[in-house]
């Protein structure tokens, strides 16, 4: 019997032939995770065999059908006999063509390697560019807000000249009404020209 100031009562410990149970358990589920886990990785690495296995082969057979596509040439040429037109053609004419001619792929590669030497802001001018000019809607909307743009800086810079023209106008309007008004009115007036030469 515990004594009143003592604290609460621990929970009681499992037998040992429990713990042991559970331990084996524990174990087995571990030893069954790891070789499942070792399965996997084997899996992945036979399909990315695979897969570079495949890719290769794909290349291997582009190539083929490449030069395959050359001699067909040759020999229609030899010949003297036009080629087919069908779509097997075309392609391999194609990828034939693009890969015979070497000023094309130094542009592209010139191209490529410009563009990763601009700096983030041009890649976005750039980018930004290409996509106006790529879209017809694009256009249209950037061609009007440049007209709105360029009409709303023309009226404010209007609107700014006219009301200082009008100003200068005015003042001068005024200072001559006025300067008639005095010579008019107060033209015997003796402190006229000392107020004039003050004015």
């Amino acid at each position: 019997v515990s004594s009143p100031g003592s604290g609460p009562t621990s929970h009681p410990e499992l037998p040992q032939g429990q713990m042991d149970s559970l331990l084996s358990i524990i174990s087995s589920q571990r030893e069954r995770f790891r070789s499942r886990n070792q399965e996997l990785e084997a899996e992945n690495r036979s399909m990315q065999q695979t897969m570079q296995a495949l890719q290769n082969e794909l290349d291997s057979l582009r190539a083929d059908n490449i030069k395959l596509y050359e001699k067909i040439k040759f020999l229609q040429s030899y010949a003297g006999k036009a080629g087919g037109s069908d779509d097997t053609v075309m392609r391999y004419s194609s990828q034939y063509e693009e890969r015979l001619d070497p000023f094309a792929s130094f542009s592209r590669k010139e191209r490529q390697r410009r563009y990763l030497s601009l700096s983030p802001w041009d890649k976005a001018t750039l980018s930004l560019g290409r996509g106006i000019l790529s879209n017809k809607t694009a256009r249209t909307i950037a061609f009007f807000y440049t007209l709105f743009l360029h009409c709303l800086v023309f009226l404010v810079l209007y609107k700014t000249a006219w009301s200082e023209s009008i100003g200068r106008d005015c003042s001068a309007f005024c200072a001559k009404k006025y300067s008639d008004h005095l010579h008019r009115f107060h033209e015997n007036d003796p402190n006229l020209f000392f107020f004039l030469d003050i004015w």
